[in-house]
């Protein structure tokens, strides 16, 4: 049977909890498998695994129990070897890569902010700040609205503004938040989003994180701002190959 894996950590990591339960229905018992001084916590994967919302949050609970005790490295959901020997042969052979990680990420989480424009207040900026779309604006409004071409041309001069202010903005939310924490990841584009970026903050700064983050939303009233963590320092257990060998589900999102 194939071995699903939530995470890797050191072999003195205090034990999880006796028949503590992971994905699958029923639940399946999560289990420690050690090499040398790295551990995996594993269980059995079932079949036809999909990123259902109840999934996700075993795979979540599991790392979010053992991360209580100590730290370690989160898996995506999904990472799945052929079987036990698989992971710990990978332990085996990357485990400089994991001891480090380790080290590196010992008493850090992640907080991931997604940044967005609130409409109107970005469009009332970009009008207030340019003077050339004001006067448009108000010659098509004396025109009784202009030409097709005038509002043509207004229509790309406010989307070639909002874009300018986009990139701005997002090149303000990391310069902001960047000196609060101790590595910052930038995640993939994605639709609806101006910037997507993940910090690694240590649990004894969390507060001046967040106390960062209130003061980009007080300077940028224009900028909404979605705050998900602390989580697991899902975006920093890389450089280097840090997944065991085998098939990855990925999955952001859950199913409903």
């Amino acid at each position: 049977m194939s071995t699903y894996v939530y995470g890797i950590t050191a072999s003195s990591h205090p034990a999880l909890p006796k028949d503590m339960g992971g994905i699958g229905d029923p639940a399946r018992p999560v289990r420690v498998l050690k090499q040398g001084d790295l551990a995996a916590l594993v269980s059995d994967a079932p079949e036809g695994l999909r990123p259902k919302r109840k999934e996700l949050l075993a795979h979540s609970n599991v790392l979010a129990e053992a991360g209580a005790a100590g730290c370690v490295l989160p898996m995506r959901f999904g990472s799945i070897a052929p079987d036990d020997d698989t992971v710990t042969s990978v332990l085996a052979e990357r485990a400089d890569h994991y001891k480090e990680r380790l080290r590196a990420l010992d008493g850090r989480v992640e907080y991931n902010i997604k940044a967005s424009h609130a409409e109107e207040a970005v469009l009332h900026r970009v009008l207030s700040e340019n003077p050339e779309i004001r006067a448009m604006t108000e010659a098509n409004r004396q025109a009784g609205g202009g030409t097709y071409e005038q509002r043509l041309r207004l229509g790309e001069m406010v989307v070639a503004a909002v874009k300018a202010q986009e990139a701005e903005d997002a090149t303000d939310v990391q310069h902001t938040l960047e000196p609060a924490a101790d590595a910052v990841s930038v995640g993939p584009d994605s639709t609806g989003w101006l910037a997507n970026v993940s910090f690694l903050v240590a649990r004894d700064e969390v507060e001046t994180f967040l106390a960062a983050v209130e003061q980009l939303r007080k300077g940028h009233p224009h900028l909404e701002l979605r705050v998900n963590g602390p989580l697991p320092p899902y975006s920093f257990v890389e450089p280097g190959p840090a997944e065991p060998a085998g098939t990855t589900i990925g999955a952001e999102s859950a199913e409903e």
